[in-house]
């Protein structure tokens, strides 16, 4: 066993020693020793239960024969980080996840991983250790929060913030905002719908890194204590097999996932960490599979925010089981976690709701749900959820109104300055630029609650999972190294056609050119983790990897 560095030999008699004072036995010595990263807290309302479902965790250990070891790993929740400074910490965090587990895997000699957490920069963190580590390791989602809910209708967070921009446009009271505030976040979870925090847990278990059934069975259901307990139970035969997360983790499982992505819709920060974990793993992947992929696999769950349906929908309609068994004919058959292949389990699945889960003959659309864009205004590519886009403006071209920064947009957005048919650019918010990356569901929800119908959001940054709407994010170069973005004057004209997948600034070469000689990059008086990134981070076609 790896732990036998450890624990074999006279020679690590103290090293036993120090074991013996935590209360592991003479035969636990011989037994398969087991990591449990555990992102609980309780500032993310995603990881306060976590504790619960890691003490199922530990029982499943302990019960197939091996001895579990517990330690912690940060979460930002990223609403409460959300339209302030703190959001710019967001991505860099998932660096810092991955660094904290490979440290303590890798100093302790563990032979087993089990990663417990939830929510969007924590789950491809814990990912993106697992296959840098490479020991057998399962992954365990903590599962959505139930919908809130008021006057009839389900809520989601999404509600909340969309609700800021009807007050700003006069539609709704402040007492009323209040009012949706107490009553639309029930308890614990990540948030209800399919933003990145979900959408990652379906990727984990479609890419067969969490058990069947995982990801869309909620936070509070007694499901996840059993799924958590086998979970446990699952680790021992895949240390025992040396079932290893590579194994598991290929470019066709990568695919695979990506093909379940499509067809729910998902968010697009899925691109940012699908290519980290494939930068980790050495695993080819670009931009052109998920554009390949959006070609040939149908949309077919209108999930929250682009449609009514909520996570606890999806786990009554059979989850992501029944997810792969509508898409079966096109899935490799990939190992999991479970022991079970990709087929197997999308066989054995069964479709309780064929209007929340369509066959592919039925589908919400006809393409998948994310498109990559490109074009002189984003040579490198740029993302839009395309499933969240009404048809009537899959095409438009409007006027540039520029912006440094989210803050100045917010306060032109809020402060109704913003025109219909506008192309509203934020800028210097990329992986190097803000630096982090951070989403911009502020102002996107922002227009959304104002009612704006004909109004195109472009960023070097990113977007929320929540975020709906004609919002095309990871602008690739950014601004901060010169990027054809950091040359947009107000009143340019850009043109954007997804159904073409292209973002154009309708500006002469010659006077972009002319532009780029004057331009001067913007410096930021930065310190500590900040300042670090923004030296190492790559951009954002690339996964705003570290190197």
């Amino acid at each position: 066993m790896r732990s036998d560095n450890a624990k074999k030999g006279y020679e690590r008699a103290p090293n036993r020693a120090l074991l013996r004072s935590l209360g592991v036995t003479d035969r636990e010595m011989g037994l398969p020793f087991i990591g449990i990263a555990n992102a609980y807290n309780t500032i993310v309302p995603g990881h306060v239960h976590l504790n619960q479902l890691t003490g199922k965790v530990k029982e499943g250990i302990a019960a197939a024969g091996g001895v579990p070891f517990e330690f912690g790993t940060i979460g930002i929740c990223d609403g409460i980080a959300m339209g302030h400074e703190g959001m710019r910490y967001s991505l860099p965090s998932r660096e810092n996840i991955a660094d904290s587990i490979e440290l303590m895997v890798q100093a302790h000699c563990f032979d087993g991983l089990v990663c417990v957490g939830t929510c969007d920069k924590i789950v491809p963190g814990m990912l993106m250790a697992a296959v840098r580590c490479n020991i057998p390791t399962v992954v365990l989602t903590g599962g959505a929060m139930l919908s809130g809910f008021q006057d009839g209708k389900e809520l989601s967070l999404i509600d909340i913030f969309e609700g800021v921009g009807k007050v700003a446009a006069g539609s709704m009271t402040e007492k009323a905002l209040g009012e949706l505030e107490c009553c639309a976040m029930p308890g614990c979870g990540s948030c209800q719908g399919l933003y990145t925090a979900n959408t990652m847990a379906c990727m984990t278990e479609a890419m067969g890194m969490s058990l069947p059934g995982c990801a869309a069975t909620p936070a509070v259901d007694a499901g996840k204590l059993r799924i958590a307990r086998e979970t446990g139970e699952a680790i021992i035969p895949l240390v025992k097999k040396q079932v290893l997360p590579r194994n598991i983790i290929t470019r066709k499982s990568l695919r695979n996932a990506i093909r379940v992505d499509m067809a729910l819709g998902g968010s697009t920060n899925t691109v940012l960490h699908f290519m980290a974990i494939a930068t980790e793993a050495g695993i080819p992947l670009s931009l052109d599979d998920f554009s390949e992929l959006a070609e040939k696999i149908p949309h077919i769950c209108y999930m929250q925010p682009s449609g009514p349906h909520s996570m606890q929908t999806l786990h009554r309609s059979g989850g992501i089981p029944a997810v792969m068994k509508q898409l079966e004919k096109v899935l490799d058959n990939t190992p999991t976690v479970s022991g079970r292949k990709v087929l197997e389990i999308a066989k054995s699945a069964v479709v309780r709701d064929s209007e929340v889960i369509r066959p592919v003959k039925n589908p919400v659309n006809a393409e998948g749900g994310l498109r990559i864009l490109s074009g002189s205004l984003a040579p490198d590519g740029a993302v839009v959820k395309s499933a969240a886009v009404p048809k009537e403006m899959w095409k438009h071209t409007g006027p540039a109104r520029v912006f440094d920064g989210e803050s100045p947009a917010m306060k032109a957005i809020l402060g109704r300055k913003i025109r219909e048919g506008d192309v509203v650019v934020i800028r210097y918010e990329g992986p190097r630029g803000a630096p982090g990356m951070p989403e911009m569901l502020s102002p996107t929800s922002a227009m959304m609650g104002l009612g704006f119908k004909k109004v195109v959001l472009i960023t070097d940054g990113r977007f929320s999972g929540g975020t709906r709407g004609p919002c095309i994010g990871h602008v690739a170069p950014e601004a901060a190294i010169g990027g054809p973005i950091a040359l947009v004057k107000d009143g340019d004209v850009i043109a954007v056609d997804l159904h073409k997948k292209t973002i154009d600034l309708k500006v002469s070469a010659q006077e972009l050119k002319k532009r780029k000689s004057a331009w001067k990059p913007v410096t930021k008086n930065l310190t500590g983790v900040l300042a670090r990134y923004a030296k190492t981070v790559e951009q954002a076609n690339l996964g705003a990897v570290q190197r």
